[in-house]
């Protein structure tokens, strides 16, 4: 069965064979669904401001 998983910025499930897998110098995995959500990502956009994503209006944990 193949693994899901969530995008990083949007939180939108992501489709096995579809995405991008960003790999950090720490060992951490990021995944994003689109080329959209990767370039907002390195914008340093904030996705709780941003009213496409699922994560819009949620608080900092």
């Amino acid at each position: 069965m193949p693994r899901t998983s969530n995008c990083t910025f949007c939180g939108n499930p992501i489709e096995p064979g579809t995405g991008l897998m960003y790999v950090l110098n720490d060992g951490t995995i990021l995944w994003f669904c689109s080329r959209k959500c990767f370039t907002s990502y390195k914008l340093k956009r904030d996705p709780r401001k941003l009213k496409w994503t699922k994560k819009y209006g949620q608080e900092t944990k």
